[in-house]
């Protein structure tokens, strides 16, 4: 990689608006190592399409996962979701799962096993963490908890939920990376942008073991909304924060 070919990846991606101009520049250069294969990457960068999916993959609480094309790119804040399932989980469903980060990033992180179970509605997403969670976990396409086995229910230690909870007459705002090129069902939440939660709550009671935690993630502004589900679906609920990630968190205990 010469300093002036680094340059100049550095300038086109600042004149993209591209805020970490630098360390992208470095990252594509480190995927291509053909002159050739750099150009491509760096045309679809510049055109908005998030890095993760450029690169094809992401680092996640400390975790490399796989990023496939058109699949949610998992967030730094999610991390919060990570941090309170690895003092609890057994057996733990994660649902609304993506490319599987969740479940990977607590299963490489506990000392003891992890039964994991995870669910999305999206093939794409479904095939991402397949990839992603190999024989580490089982994926299952479909809606919420209806593909999961019968025999789980009454059992699950922890459920993790980074559910869509933009509302419908939001998602215009977002940036375009967000916009354009992740499905609109990863990040459309209906018109308050609870639909999904609301469902979550409701069923997620019937799932858990005695002590068990479901652990949703949620905005600062839909939190006591959010908390109100959980403790309508029977959950004691509590709403946790890192100001570090961004983060908020509605926790409910069985």
């Amino acid at each position: 990689m010469s300093a002036s070919s680094l340059l100049s990846t550095v300038h086109a991606l600042r004149a993209a608006g591209c805020v970490f101009a630098e360390d992208e520049a470095r990252l594509l250069h480190a995927a291509a190592p053909q002159p050739g294969a750099l150009a491509g990457l760096l045309a679809r960068r510049v055109a908005g399409t998030p890095l993760e999916q450029v690169l094809g993959w992401a680092r996640f609480c400390g975790t490399r996962v796989a990023v496939h094309p058109g699949v949610f790119v998992p967030r730094r804040r999610t991390g919060l979701l990570v941090r309170y399932a690895r003092g609890h989980a057994g057996v733990l469903v994660d649902l609304c799962c993506g490319t599987g980060a969740v479940g990977a990033a607590v299963v490489a992180a506990r000392r003891r096993p992890v039964t994991l179970h995870a669910v999305d509605i999206d093939a794409a997403a479904v095939d991402c963490a397949r990839a992603n969670l190999g024989r580490r976990g089982r994926v299952y396409r479909g809606d919420l908890f209806a593909p999961l086995p019968a025999h789980l229910r009454g059992r699950v230690d922890v459920i993790t939920a980074n559910a869509p909870y933009v509302p419908t007459g939001a998602l215009g705002t977002l940036p375009a990376e967000a916009r354009d090129h992740e499905p609109r069902a990863a990040l459309d939440g209906g018109a308050d942008g609870l639909d999904i939660q609301r469902r979550i709550a409701a069923q997620a009671g019937a799932w858990l073991a005695p002590g068990g935690r479901l652990l949703l993630e949620t905005s600062a502004g839909q939190a006591a909304a959010s908390a109100a589900l959980v403790a309508g679906g029977g959950l004691a609920a509590t709403v946790v924060t890192c100001a570090d990630l961004g983060a908020t968190v509605v926790v409910g205990a069985a």
